[in-house]
């Protein structure tokens, strides 16, 4: 067993018994200032002036707290709606994609001609979409609702950030999203001042968080009825102070809240806030999100894997052991899961150590393919290299690897770049100036490049040493790790 059975916190992986603490939630990033375009109908009181109400457990009613969800907009909707509208100075190809929180999967796709587009009639269920001119790249973010069953949006500029539009949705979404990218600004830049000053900088961030959730009361009064207002009252949580009843709000039946970040984020400010930052509390916390979503199998994969996902980003193996050994492989808790999360969640299993990650096969610079199986086969250790030419990371650290691989490489030990570069003048000039030695190769797709989903990087630069048979023996984190492993072995 991979963690201490002493861990008082640790729940029997189906009955736990926090299991019973149903349906709680926690407090997305404080973001969105007031515009002048959102009409303000009566105003409600400030956060400040609302005292919090205590309920059960020691949880608190969360005065910043509005619900935007009627009957009209309860619940998913799955129908037709007509999607046209122009991108201006654009024409080839544009995708339409289905949103799983951070996944997409192109669903449609439209010619532009003269930056005008028709996607016709497609059947959608309530939540965001994306729109981008790669298959497998998302430019934008729209909402397509099945009670706007006509829907035509001009976007000013390739950036699709907002446009015309008929759709109350999208008018009030366009409105929204730039009230709240100038409220995360304004409190990315109170932090850069926090230092020595942070009292005062606290209350001035607090307050910001208070006039975002002013900002999402007057778009949810201004759009009745629409998705937006109910993706906005999932914004906040409805309790406070109890991670029992943290996701209580949420109507975990309703398919659409996985089409949207709602739910991701609310795990993850759970996390932030019940955790303590220590293994068994983000355990406690796993077990309750499990057992409050356990009702509504899609709702149970979708959060499953975005804990799955989140906690591998950040190098918590442990806790993805976890989640895989007791709710998706499990043959009791996984027996109602699907294949598609398994085939997910083996995504991530392949890139622990003892297991083979994903091979590949893509150009150099001079567009000769480089197969990392037949790499590895020739090598008694090969290290896999994430890189990009404008990572001061990777400054630092091939200067060091250059004179390792030099001394290494004769004694069998291979190595092979992979840039996350999207401009390959960028890249092979990187190349010349650190006069690297070793094999490169990239896809020029950035963050998008299909190598990236596969070996789920995030940063860079990222190691993985492979030994000759393909396995991981190692997940270095700098490079002098991986000088001490080979002086040690070849």
């Amino acid at each position: 067993m991979w963690i201490s059975l002493s861990l008082s916190i640790l729940l029997a992986a189906c009955s736990s018994g926090e299991a019973s603490e149903k349906r709680n939630r926690p407090v997305v990033d404080p973001t969105a200032a007031l515009t002048a375009q959102v009409k303000q109908d009566a105003p409600a009181p400030k956060a400040e002036e609302q005292p919090a109400q205590q309920v059960s457990g020691g949880a608190q009613e969360n005065p910043n707290f509005l619900d935007g969800i009627d009957d009209q907009n309860r619940g998913d909707k799955v129908g037709k709606v007509a999607f046209s509208g122009k991108v201006q100075s654009r024409n080839g190809m544009l995708y339409l994609f289905e949103t799983e929180g951070r996944n997409i999967a192109v669903i449609d796709s439209a010619q532009m001609v003269n930056g005008a587009f028709d996607f016709g009639k497609v059947e959608v269920g309530r939540g965001f979409y994306g729109l981008g001119f790669e298959p497998a790249k998302k430019t934008a973010e729209i909402i397509l609702n099945p009670d706007e069953p006509k829907v035509h949006i001009e976007f000013q500029n390739g950036r699709m950030i907002g446009g015309r539009t008929d759709s109350q949705e999208n008018r009030g979404w366009f409105a929204y999203r730039g009230a709240e990218a100038a409220n995360k600004n304004q409190i990315r830049q109170l932090y850069k001042q926090r230092k020595g000053n942070e009292a005062a900088i606290d209350a001035q961030v607090k307050a910001k968080e208070n006039e975002l959730a002013q900002t999402q009361h007057n778009y949810i009064r201004n759009n009745p009825g629409t998705y937006l207002a109910k993706f906005l009252t999932w914004k906040q949580p409805r309790f406070l102070g109890n991670k029992g009843t943290f996701l209580s709000d949420l109507d975990v039946m309703d398919n659409s809240l996985i089409r949207s970040m709602a739910l991701p984020d609310r795990i993850q400010s759970m996390m932030r806030t019940f955790s303590g930052g220590k293994d068994a509390g983000f355990l406690s916390c796993i077990d309750i999100v499990k057992a409050s979503v356990e009702d509504n199998p899609v709702v149970l994969e979708f959060a499953l894997y975005n804990m799955l996902d989140g906690f591998y980003n950040t190098g918590k193996e442990t806790i993805c052991q976890y989640i895989l050994d007791n709710y998706i492989f499990d043959e009791d808790c996984g027996a109602n899961l699907s294949d598609v999360i398994r085939q997910r969640a083996q995504g991530i299993i392949n890139l622990r150590v003892g297991n083979t990650p994903p091979n590949f096969r893509i150009p150099d610079p001079n567009g000769k393919v480089v197969d990392l199986s037949e790499l590895v086969a020739d090598h008694q250790y090969t290290l896999v290299m994430f890189w990009a030419s404008w990572c001061h990371k990777c400054e630092q650290e091939i200067p060091n690897l250059v004179p390792m691989y030099k001394e290494m490489n004769p004694r069998g030990f291979g190595m092979v770049g992979i840039s996350v570069d999207q401009q390959k003048m960028a890249w092979t000039k990187a190349i010349a100036d650190n006069q690297i030695p070793w094999p490169n190769v990239s896809q020029l797709k950035g963050w998008d490049a299909p190598i990236t989903d596969d070996y789920k990087i995030t940063q860079t630069p990222t190691y993985f040493l492979l030994d000759q048979e393909g396995k991981i023996v190692m997940k270095p984190e700098r490079w002098f790790e991986v000088q001490r492993f080979l002086q040690s072995r070849i």
